[in-house]
């Protein structure tokens, strides 16, 4: 069952509601696009889990919102606002000062689509190794699948062997960047990409 009502408190908009039977289970979805049918709301509700399963991933495994970047020039953020008073990075009018909250703003999204980039790769891993490679499985998990490891397993995984690899395989083209990225009269062995 479908039914578009208002709702709010003085605002008024209207919401489409959804009504979900599953089972001896009952469920409303509520959704503020009113071009999407029924159906289509319940399958877009049901990526919600996929989506957050992502995110957190992202953030105990990756630590892609672990960031810390930041400027002097960034003014400090009030939460909550009155209508009355303007933003303060509207305040900001130093040309200067905005250069360098810009470039902080970069910094952060460039760390988070790295971020987001790695996650796709060790996912890619999961899916392509996991028969492969038994080394991927020494980890405990509380479910393990059979099948398909999970993106900390991996994770943990390239962290033990990554420089193992890096040994083995002198001439990738990762070696070569975090070498051209080194000291060149570093005393500490250890420090270098062997």
């Amino acid at each position: 069952m479908c039914l578009d009502l208002l709702w709010g408190q003085k605002l008024y908009q209207p919401l489409r509601f959804v009504l979900v039977l599953r089972g001896d289970q009952t469920s409303i979805l509520v959704s503020t696009d009113l071009t999407l049918a029924g159906p289509e709301i319940i399958s877009l509700y049901g990526y919600r889990f996929k989506i957050e399963c992502t995110f957190r991933e992202m953030k105990q495994v990756i630590g892609a919102f672990g960031y810390r970047f930041w400027s002097k020039s960034m003014p400090k953020l009030k939460r909550y606002l009155r209508k009355t008073e303007s933003h303060p990075l509207e305040q900001v009018k130093n040309e200067q000062d905005q250069k360098r909250i810009r470039q902080t703003l970069e910094a952060i999204e460039g760390f988070v689509m790295c971020s987001c980039i790695a996650t796709g790769l060790i996912q890619m891993v999961a899916l392509t190794f996991s028969a492969r490679t038994p080394g991927l499985f020494s980890r405990y998990l509380r479910t393990p699948s059979k099948a398909i490891v999970s993106e900390a397993t991996v994770a943990v995984y390239l962290r033990r062997s990554i420089f193992r690899m890096v040994a083995q395989h002198p001439d990738l083209p990762i070696t070569e960047i975090i070498r051209s990225k080194q000291e060149k009269n570093t005393n500490n062995v250890d420090l270098l990409a062997s």
